[in-house]
């Protein structure tokens, strides 16, 4: 019997008993027959990053057959308007059966399916970010041999009326337990609903950003993902924030991916750890230590970090987060379980987790070892209004660009950093080194600098790069920070505008 299948928490894969990969049209059929589904959904992202929904409800297995099949037509120029034009905006959404689940939310049984874009030729929509990211990921892997994995940490806060009872103290709210933490119980039925909807989570808890301020309490928890195939990754991040905002609504409560909450306070961000495998084993290691493949990898995000923001940073709030002296990295530098850093080699556990293991449970002195490698390397800047596929992206681009830089070894040993940069004494190395941008301003010009990295090979369309960098020069923030960042009215007013980013 396959545990994998057994012990899923996803129905479909226990009923059709198989994976999500195996799904075929016939298998949604049978489930939607068996199973009383009386509505299909497809879902799939806009370039605001939010997921959108078309309903269908069932009439017969032939209608059901044919939505399953023909997809639907959806106007392209109001899902992407930076990018297309009123005049040849049509656009078909075809459904991926391997993404299917069961709506935890809906009175009417329904199944929900993600959907990809194409165009009037039947071609993949060259500008749809799902589509890049797949080109991305595919170059790398022709490229490298090398697969990609990723994981997200999503940060959030639950924004409700102030309980008087079992206060929590000002920002040190991290892994705290209820009564202290208002909404575990929210955040835990989340990760129930992600993980039915096919979502591979590592665990969830609360974070340090804990405060309240005019009668309401600002809750600071976090959802944490495991590696898995890119694709797979940031669709479970567009997921999880679509059934946080659902539970959210239903409990009465805002939940906000936004990066900044109020000045003084912690920002959210979304970090994402990345590894690359070759033929199903990681090569992040080598011996025990950092492989040069993870270095190299390590040096082309640095060498990309100032334009990856133009995807994980894209509201101005983004940039009132990335400030020196706090937690948010603002230095292009990567470092070992450093958290000033940009790019962060987090604790592993090679070599020690069998002492580990017997020491705090000496009976299991001759059992097996189920520890394997879970070594990745975090990219610290992204927060909540990334769009998650040109993120994604963006990121297998730059490890495919630091896999083929001459001198890439060499970058990251002299990015390397082994101190907390924010130390004074320590000024003059920090002023050695690149730093990310101040403003989406800075950020789209960073874009447009390194642009022909990402449209080699014909990843990135030109009218994408355009569109961004036309969307970040509209907000004209250059200055902002410094001219607002005192001011705690227009700080607010500024939040408020972007709370539901992303």
């Amino acid at each position: 019997m396959n545990d994998a299948v057994v012990l899923n928490p996803n129905p479909l894969i226990r009923y059709l008993d198989k994976p999500s990969d195996d799904f075929t049209r016939a298998d949604l059929v049978r489930f939607i027959e068996a199973n009383g589904i009386q509505m299909v959904n497809f879902r799939y992202a806009g370039a605001d990053g939010r997921l959108k929904t078309l309903n269908f409800i069932i009439k017969s297995r032939e209608h059901l057959e044919n939505i399953l099949t023909a997809g639907e037509r959806v106007d392209g120029s109001s899902l992407f308007p930076y990018y297309i034009e009123a005049g040849s905006s049509d656009l078909y959404v075809i459904p991926r059966y391997r993404t299917a689940f069961l709506n935890p939310f809906a009175t009417i049984p329904s199944l929900d399916i993600l959907c990809s874009y194409y165009d009037k030729d039947g071609n993949s929509f060259a500008s749809s970010p799902e589509y890049i990211m797949r080109k991305a990921h595919q170059s790398l892997k022709t490229n490298t041999g090398l697969d990609y994995e990723v994981m997200g940490e999503l940060e959030y806060y639950v924004i409700s009326e102030k309980d008087p009872l079992y206060e929590a103290a000002d920002q040190r709210g991290y892994h705290e337990s209820s009564p202290f933490c208002k909404w575990e119980n929210l955040r835990t039925e989340a990760m129930q609903a992600i993980a039915h909807c096919g979502g591979f989570i590592k665990y969830g808890h609360s974070e340090v950003g804990t405060f309240t301020e005019s009668g309401l309490l600002y809750e600071q928890n976090e959802i944490e993902f495991t590696p898995v195939r890119l694709e797979d990754a940031a669709e479970q991040l567009l997921i999880a924030k679509w059934i946080l905002r659902s539970l959210a609504y239903k409990h009465g409560v805002t939940v906000t991916f936004a990066p900044k909450i109020t000045t003084g306070k912690a920002g959210s961000g979304m970090h994402i750890h990345t590894r690359l495998l070759k033929e199903g084993k990681s090569v992040m290691l080598e011996r025990g230590k950092l492989s040069d493949v993870a270095r190299k990898a390590i040096a082309g995000y640095l060498t990309m970090a100032r334009s990856l923001t133009a995807f994980g940073n894209t509201i101005p709030t983004s940039y009132f987060r990335l400030v020196p002296h706090q937690e948010a990295p603002t230095t292009i530098c990567w470092g070992d379980r450093n958290r000033s850093v940009l790019v962060r080699v987090p604790l592993g556990w090679s070599g020690s987790q069998k002492h580990m293991l017997v020491d705090a449970n000496p009976l299991e002195a001759t059992s097996k070892n189920h520890l394997a490698d879970k070594q990745t390397v975090e990219f610290r800047c992204p927060d909540g209004s990334a769009d998650v596929y040109l993120l994604c992206a963006g990121l297998a681009v730059a490890a495919r660009h630091g896999l083929e830089m001459k001198n890439a070894l060499k970058f990251a040993q002299q990015t390397y950093v082994d101190v907390n940069i924010f130390d004074d004494k320590f000024k003059t190395r920090v002023d050695e080194l690149q730093h990310l941008p101040t403003s989406c301003w800075e950020s789209a010009e960073a874009l447009d600098t390194q642009r022909e990295i990402y449209q080699a090979n014909g990843i990135f369309p030109e009218k994408i790069i355009d569109g961004i960098i036309g969307r970040l020069k509209s907000f004209d923030d250059q200055h902002l920070r410094a001219n607002i960042r005192e001011n705690e009215k227009e700080v607010i007013k500024l939040v408020n505008r972007f709370l539901h980013c992303g």
